[in-house]
């Protein structure tokens, strides 16, 4: 099951993720545009210049000239008159070395001039340029053209010329823009080097946030899961003073919650233990009047029968006050336990020859296993026969016919006392239930004649097993046969543990 720790780390990972992606891309776009509007910017200052020297040095030259351009004849099917510049105008174009396209028409579109650089761009793109000056009127203009279907694009700005003579009328500078040095590209390149490395870092720090916002919560978990019996109600939290926020307010009703369950289970217990208590001088009483009735020799036959029905409940009522009385001092820890050390091979082989006194009615077989060294531990011994006796009780009353096994063995650290049956046993949902007071299994619910009882005796068992400091299981399986098994500690653990009760 995932915790709420790695939950909140998972969650704050993801937003991270995700706000990192917002922001790279956001980054990403924003640097993108600022680098194309700078791009776009610093081309149309270059080309800007580049047009006004080219349209400065027409006009030097006219000045100087008086005539910028030589007519040639062109000879194909008719004669028609082209211009070109003059050679000295066109050189020093040329030697200028321009890193641009330079185009410069005459009066009627035709291109008088194109750079080197133009020229090689093929016969399509100069097409292209030609068509830029050909339209009219010639105005100054700017935009960006493909010189080819698949060519990429280019700036140009368009500019009249009325200063270097009727036959210049225009000129055009293109140029093709550059990749940037340090791009939108790089960037998002280094933000996926960069971003991972961000995202686990997060993630640690968040673990780390997660683990010191949710000690408190450990804290409050690991106070309540010590509180597991009736006998710690009087224990509260400890993190609820001094503070304010959910985790205190969660402490503090937790901790009203747990002084009205002490104030139940007080007035529950104390009710049990008077009305136990209480109820032991008249039973007491009733059953010496009962005996004595019996034992009259004047009472009539039919009066004895009623008489010994009589006794025998009055019995079973007094069973029943002696466990509860014994349970209620155990949940207040006034159920103290008189410890020696004692044999426990013994207290087995006296619980086996029980049990054949019980079966033998039934015809029950009773088999007693034990080690054969003695197996010596601090216990109580009264406690340990009531243990093992309601055990095998159980066994007895619950099997009409086959066998019980009672075993004992022992390794380093524990001892393991088994009591087996082959009786009707109980269902794999009934088995967390057998040891819960005044329960029983719905095959022998009824308190019938046969089987007398009510369900006190594992509770005992539970009890007196957990006060040496041991632990009970039970395994079972209807028409098969149950299986206790209880197993109680070689070592001092179980003085420490019946120190506490």
């Amino acid at each position: 099951m995932q915790s709420i720790r790695l939950r909140l780390t998972l969650w704050y990972t993801f937003a991270m993720t995700v706000t990192l992606a917002i922001f790279a891309a956001g980054l990403y776009w924003e640097r993108r545009q600022a680098a194309v509007f700078e791009q776009e910017t610093r081309l149309t200052e270059r080309l800007t210049i580049e047009a006004d020297f080219a349209e400065r040095w027409l006009h030097e030259s006219w000045k100087s000239l008086q005539t910028v351009v030589v007519p040639i004849e062109v000879i194909g099917t008719r004669v028609d008159t082209s211009f070109v510049l003059v050679s000295d105008v066109s050189a020093y174009f040329e030697g200028m070395g321009l890193r641009d396209y330079l185009a410069v028409s005459d009066n009627a579109g035709r291109p008088v001039y194109v750079s080197a650089r133009a020229t090689e761009l093929g016969y399509e793109a100069a097409a292209r340029m030609r068509d830029l000056l050909l339209r009219r009127p010639l105005e100054d203009r700017s935009g960006v053209v493909r010189l080819g279907p698949e060519g990429p694009p280019f700036r140009y700005q368009v500019r009249r010329v009325d200063s270097a003579g009727p036959q210049i009328s225009g000129l055009l500078v293109a140029a093709q823009p550059e990749p940037l040095l340090y791009g939108p590209r790089e960037l998002l390149r280094s933000m996926l080097i960069v971003a991972p490395l961000i995202v686990v870092a997060s993630s640690i720090l968040g673990y780390w946030l997660a683990a010191n916002s949710l000690r408190p919560v450990d804290a409050i978990i690991n106070e309540i899961e010590a509180i597991t019996d009736g006998r710690s109600l009087h224990r509260r939290l400890a993190s609820a003073p001094g503070r304010d926020d959910e985790l205190g307010r969660l402490a503090s009703t937790l901790n009203a919650m747990l002084a009205r369950i002490e104030t139940s289970f007080t007035a529950l217990r104390r009710f049990t233990a008077d009305a136990s208590h209480e109820l032991k001088t008249p039973l007491m009483v009733l059953r010496a009047g009962v005996e004595r009735s019996l034992t009259h020799p004047d009472t009539p036959g039919d009066v004895v029968a009623t008489l010994d029905e009589t006794l025998r409940q009055v019995n079973t009522m007094n069973d029943l006050v002696t466990n509860l009385l014994t349970l209620a001092r155990a949940d207040e820890g006034r159920a103290s336990l008189s410890l020696e050390r004692a044999d426990l091979g013994s207290i087995v082989a006296e619980i086996g020859e029980t049990a054949e006194i019980l079966g033998e009615e039934q015809g029950i077989e009773v088999a007693v296993t034990l080690p054969a060294e003695p197996v010596v531990l601090t216990v109580d011994p009264v406690r340990v026969r009531q243990l093992l006796l309601n055990l095998v009780t159980n066994a007895v009353k619950y099997t009409p016919e086959g066998s019980v096994a009672i075993a004992l063995e022992r390794d380093d650290r524990r001892a393991i006392i088994t009591v087996r049956d082959t009786g009707i046993g109980i269902a794999a949902g009934d088995l967390p239930n057998v040891f819960d007071r005044f329960w029983r299994a719905d095959p022998a619910r009824s308190r019938a004649e046969d089987r007398p009882g009510v369900g006190l005796g594992l509770s005992i068992a539970k009890w007196i097993t957990e006060a040496h400091g041991g632990t009970i299981a039970v395994q079972s399986r209807p028409g098969r046969g149950t299986t206790f098994v209880v197993t109680l500690p070689m070592d001092d653990t179980a003085t420490l543990a019946a120190a506490d009760q």
